[in-house]
């Protein structure tokens, strides 16, 4: 981007991650690597590291409206996010006002499980989910995400899954590094590249919030998944040989 042309402003709306690998950390750094501008929307506090969460504590869902309004009353919200919404309340809230048209280029990441196999979502939020999925761009659940969603929705396929999203559906976290894109009624598969590292933390947010950055600057739903999934391979490769936490090590969200 040239020096002092004005940034797309991109929204997330998700938790704390006490290490800084996930979450609105996640999300920032990415949208400022890509050059975004990033706002928040909290939508709770966790304890957690490498290891695993240790502690989540859910906001108001009240509060979280109100600090989407804060955002989107004041800033020109180009795209939005969301990461782990924690609650069923705070899950209708954003439904509504993605219903209402006020949540732009909206990019689900249905958060449910970490990726330490920690529980983030209460259970039975799961049908909210399925609700809001109606008003996305993009979904970007991994493989165990997107068959609870099935699950919770009687569905008997991804692409069924597919067809209940608004936009693009991007099933991820493949072993092969592939993943699968629904979009009207076709699918895409994206090669990937497995490396060889257990520095992946906070991949799931990085990935959706590249898809974000892109589409505020104007990217189709599809290239800009592509992109992103290139973003984070570099992502990826870059931090492959840290060292930091006991567990599963956060990615460098920054271009070396």
């Amino acid at each position: 981007m040239a020096v002092g042309v004005t940034p797309p402003v991109v929204l997330s709306v998700a938790g704390t991650d006490s290490s800084g690998g996930a979450g609105i950390a996640a999300d920032l750094t990415t949208f400022a690597a890509l050059g975004a501008y990033g706002t928040v929307a909290v939508t709770a506090v966790t304890a957690q590291n490498t290891t695993g969460v240790q502690q989540v504590y859910p906001l108001p869902a009240e509060f979280v409206a109100q600090q989407l309004d804060s955002v989107l009353n004041d800033l020109p919200v180009a795209a939005v996010k969301t990461g782990m919404l924690a609650d069923p309340k705070i899950i209708a809230i954003v439904g509504n006002y993605a219903a209402a048209g006020k949540l732009p280029n909206l990019v689900i990441d249905p958060v449910m499980v970490s990726s330490t196999g920690d529980s983030l979502l209460d259970h039975g939020a799961e049908n909210l989910y399925l609700e809001l999925l109606e008003h996305s761009t993009t979904t970007t659940p991994n493989r165990w995400e997107a068959q609870m969603l099935c699950n919770a929705g009687g569905l008997h396929s991804f692409e069924a899954l597919g067809e209940l999203c608004g936009g693009c559906l991007v099933i991820t976290g493949e072993s092969t590094g592939i993943d699968r894109v629904f979009h009207n009624k076709n699918k895409t598969l994206l090669q990937g590249q497995e490396i060889d590292t257990s520095n992946d933390h906070g991949t799931g947010c990085t990935f959706s919030a590249a898809i974000a950055s892109n589409l505020a600057h104007r990217v189709e739903p599809l290239e800009a998944i592509i992109k992103a999934k290139e973003f984070v391979r570099e992502r990826i490769m870059d931090s492959a040989n840290w060292n930091i936490g006991n567990g599963r090590g956060p990615v460098s969200h920054v271009l070396a």
